[in-house]
């Protein structure tokens, strides 16, 4: 992408105001301690870690430039040092540091729970589909987007290591067999139960749902690692595609 591309779509994000011109109940921190974090947009949260903007152009306008640019939070995180710091004007090495710190945390926060959920739950037998639901419930049912994870199981049912797999809209082009089964063989398991969460509550499974399982079934059979069930998690309910009969 040239950088005449860039210049027209950072033009486009730029604002002429600064944050303290906004009233105080817009301006992003402010909007925070009132509301909490989850309320923020990407870009007010990218705000507040920037902090501080440039002549002619505020923190948030610098925040919607790196998702103009960038795209998502989670493809922000992945630009490495170097082009943060070469790529927009009023992005310094002050900037890039901390969100880069944040991005680091954030990751090392993921890494944190899924050993946690691992070293709680390992060697564990999964019974039923419920035993299942309450042992990931709760690393699922605070997210705000959709997760995917995998338990991997010995021939006993008993669990031998959870995987997260994917985060955003459940859709085949996200949640790919490659690295589903590539956790399923790293943990050497004879099966696995997939999970992801619904944040709407509403554990009906979706069309994408429905055709993810058949996929990944198929492709197990193929390798001789058998999905046994996938489960809907949500923070009051559950379905079992085992249980509703709806494994293919």
């Amino acid at each position: 992408m040239n950088q005449n591309h860039h210049r027209k779509k950072d033009e486009k994000a730029q604002k002429s105001f600064r944050v303290s011109d906004l009233p105080l109940e817009e301006r992003p921190r402010e909007r925070m301690m009132k509301l909490g974090p989850e309320a923020l947009s990407s870009q007010e949260l990218l705000a507040i870690i920037i902090s501080s903007g440039v002549a002619g152009m505020p923190a948030t306008s610098l925040a919607q430039i790196l998702i103009s640019r960038y795209g998502s939070l989670a493809d922000i995180a992945d630009v490495s040092i170097d082009e943060l710091k070469k790529g927009i004007k009023g992005i310094g090495i002050a900037k890039v540091a901390r969100l880069k710190a944040c991005f680091e945390i954030a990751r090392r926060i993921e890494n944190e729970r899924i050993n946690k959920i691992e070293s709680i739950n390992k060697g564990t037998k999964i019974t039923s589909p419920d035993i299942a639901y309450h042992l990931i419930k709760k690393n699922l049912v605070s997210y705000k987007k959709e997760h995917f994870f995998v338990i991997c199981l010995d021939s006993r049912n008993r669990i031998l290591g959870i995987d997260e797999i994917s985060t955003g809209t459940l859709e085949s082009s996200i949640v790919h067999p490659r690295e589903t089964f590539e956790s399923a063989i790293k943990h050497h398991a004879a099966k696995i139960i997939i999970a992801h969460n619904h944040p709407s509550e509403d554990p009906m499974p979706s069309e994408d749902d429905i055709g993810i399982t058949k996929r990944l079934r198929e492709a197990g059979l193929i390798m001789g690692i058998e999905v046994i069930d996938h489960i809907v998690v949500c923070r009051n309910s559950f379905l079992s595609f085992k249980e509703k009969g709806l494994m293919p």
